[in-house]
């Protein structure tokens, strides 16, 4: 795209340049000017800064500055420009840090690749992690971020803690629950949770340590980061992919729904029996409270089939579970040397707490036994209907 082609679609698809800083006073002209060459629709929140940011910030009228009276964090920054961005009747914000680690010119990159979908979306420039410079610490974070993102979303970046991003601001949530680094990981993900696609663009980045300042403190902003982390795998484990799961099957015929979400979803036939298997043994397992948490850990940890397992998981729906009792207890018996008529007594937690133990190992022979039938059946009925997919 040639400049003037980059700055028409700016205006057209009223974007905004939002720079969020603190402190950065050796790069904060340099990155302003390059945002320039692209576009006057800046916003720079200055947050709380202490250094010469306010005289810097007052030799440029054209653009809008926004003076925190101090500092509360990039988060605190970032919401406090997307709303102001709405205000002002734009569409998207493309975030800029203002370190200098981000290169202006890798504006056109992401306006590129906004004209190129046909829906909103969320981009996050890819940097190179592997070039030479790039801190071991923000190498080490970066992955750990993009599995917990996929872990939570279902979506497979190479890059989600880049700050050079551009954000849809009228599909992003309104509200929010962290004010400082942590805050760009719950964006992206409760975006992602709210169907929006988020993807990476390919982007350069500059390490300097002499002109570089970098506000994050790795053991408190870790800590904070793990929190968040974790508070986000509950919500995803005990509601985003359950209302995913009952959504889908809502919107679509139950034909439909096993031809596309079981019958043609990703993985072999191999996989998706065990995914069954795995399922069927979580469900038929004593790990009451805790089966879909379990369900959901071991399908990524072994690279299953989260959706195929998760649904063989409640084969212990509740009109069951007398019936899983009883055949556990029954089971059970021999090894213990229980009651073998133990059935003719009334089923109830009683019942169960008063021959725990012979209720636990019969019901891990129930559960091995059922996922092996139930692993082997799914196969060969797959691979009858689906022989090519091995």
């Amino acid at each position: 795209m040639s400049l003037a082609e980059v700055q028409n679609a700016i205006s057209e698809k009223k974007i905004c340049v939002l720079i969020p800083t603190y402190n950065n006073e050796k790069t904060l002209k340099r990155v302003i000017d390059g945002v320039l060459d692209y576009t006057a629709s800046i916003l720079v929140v200055n947050d709380g800064s202490t250094d010469s940011t306010p005289q810097i910030l007052s030799q440029y009228p054209q653009i809008t500055v926004i003076n925190l009276p101090e500092n509360k964090g990039k988060g605190n920054g970032l919401k406090t420009g997307f709303r102001r961005a709405k205000q002002l009747g734009f569409d998207y914000a493309i975030t800029i840090d203002s370190d200098g680690q981000h290169y202006p010119d890798d504006i056109p990159v992401f306006v590129n690749a906004l004209l190129q979908e046909k829906e909103e979306v969320l981009l996050i420039g890819n940097r190179n992690m592997s070039q030479d410079g790039i801190p071991r610490k923000s190498s080490f974070g970066n992955r750990f971020s993009n599995f917990w993102f996929w872990f939570e979303t279902g979506i497979k970046l190479e890059d989600t803690q880049s700050g050079y991003r551009l954000y849809p601001l009228h599909k992003i949530p309104r509200k929010y629950f962290t004010p400082k680094f942590e805050f760009e990981i719950e964006i992206i993900v409760r975006t992602a949770w709210r169907h929006v696609p988020v993807k990476n663009v390919p982007i350069k980045v500059l390490y300097d340590p002499i002109e570089r300042v970098s506000h994050f403190r790795p053991f408190k902003d870790f800590t904070r980061i793990s929190i968040l982390n974790t508070i986000l795998v509950t919500i995803t484990l005990f509601y985003i992919i359950p209302r995913n799961f009952v959504n889908n099957f809502k919107k679509k015929s139950f034909k439909r729904f096993i031809k596309e979400d079981v019958l043609e979803s990703d993985g072999s036939n191999r996989t998706k029996a065990f995914s069954i298997a795995l399922g069927v043994f979580i469900g038929l397992s004593p790990f009451w409270g805790f089966q879909t948490l379990l369900v959901i850990s071991l399908s990524v940890l072994f690279k299953l089939n989260k959706v195929l397992a998760f649904v063989a998981s409640n084969v212990s729906l509740p009109p069951f579970i007398p019936f899983i009792i009883a055949a556990s207890l029954f089971l059970g018996a021999p090894f213990v040397h229980g009651d073998s008529d133990i059935l003719s007594q009334d089923l109830n937690f009683d019942l169960i707490k008063n021959n725990l133990l012979q209720y636990i190992i019969g019901s891990f022979i129930l559960s091995t036994s059922l996922s092996a039938i139930a692993g082997v059946t799914t196969f060969l009925f797959l691979n009858k209907l689906n022989p090519e997919n091995n």
